[in-house]
């Protein structure tokens, strides 16, 4: 068994966590474990598991490898599952106060964040959401598609303003909620594929701010994406990247007042308190 502790993998033991390998601990059951982690009823999670994973509760995610079965062209479930990576999410309070503080602080803006797996996009949007729902009072939907962002189960506190739309396709899903719930901003994560690039463009032409994830990293497609601005994530505690639309940056890393809102040709747009770039 390993564990990722402070960016590094060490392996679990009696004691805890150490750098070497001996009296590591090993399990020997991980379909018992898989099967104690649904609950014993696999067709609940029939559809979670053709993506290679399930979300229980508190949004703690379990990723599974083993053997793959699949039919025309699609998986079709794990027939044996060999290994499990299990993600536990958390509150990081403060994480985003840059990010904020350059791109929202008078208002709401669309913006990408976007980084290889695994450095803290979900933890930001978390952190980031709660923080523009005190901030500015916006009514904000989450759509949280693999129940991550506001957790399963176990709800996170996003915010008073926050509407939460779970386990949904984004296109589908956002057209509805648009009309039903009137989102000044909508929240969402792991943007991939021509749905959810769709998803986006469709709140965007109803003058909705989205904040979203990806892990495409490549900015040339991302350029073609509709936002206003990319954040770039680097590693845990270290300075994200903030570039506007055409991926030049928005300010530098050594003072967070730096991205004052002359700089980014803030208008403020009328009624409702609420300011946003264009």
């Amino acid at each position: 068994m390993l564990i990722e502790y402070c960016g590094e993998y060490k392996y679990l033991n009696s004691g805890g966590a150490s750098g070497r390998g001996s009296g590591a601990l090993i399990c020997m059951d991980i379909a018992g474990i898989l099967n104690k982690a649904m609950d014993g009823c696999v067709y609940s999670y029939a559809e979670e598991l053709k993506q290679g994973f399930i979300t229980v509760g508190g949004g703690i995610r379990i990723g599974v490898a083993g053997e793959y079965v699949t039919e025309g062209g699609q998986v079709k479930t794990i027939a044996r599952a060999t290994s499990l990576n299990i993600r536990i999410p958390h509150r990081a309070e403060g994480c985003s106060d840059r990010v904020f503080k350059a791109i929202f602080k008078d208002g709401l803006n669309s913006a990408l964040f976007y980084s290889r797996p695994g450095l803290g996009k979900t933890t930001m949007l978390r952190d980031l959401t709660a923080r523009i729902s005190h901030e500015h009072r916006a009514n904000i939907l989450v759509l949280d598609t693999r129940n991550e962002i506001g957790g399963a189960g176990e709800v996170y506190n996003l915010g008073e303003t926050v509407d939460v739309v779970k386990s949904c396709e984004k296109l589908p899903s956002l057209k509805s909620a648009i009309r039903a719930m009137r989102p000044e901003l909508i929240v969402t994560d792991e943007l991939y594929g021509e749905n959810d690039t769709a998803a986006v463009k469709f709140a965007r032409d109803c003058d909705i701010a989205v904040v979203a994830s990806s892990h495409v990293c490549d900015r040339d497609y991302l350029r073609s994406l509709p936002f206003d601005f990319f954040i770039k994530l680097n590693g845990i505690n270290l300075e994200p990247e903030i570039y506007d639309k055409d991926f030049n940056t928005v300010c530098n890393n050594s003072a967070y007042d730096s991205c004052g809102g002359a700089a980014l040709g803030r208008k403020e747009k009328e009624g409702g308190g609420i300011r946003r770039t264009v």
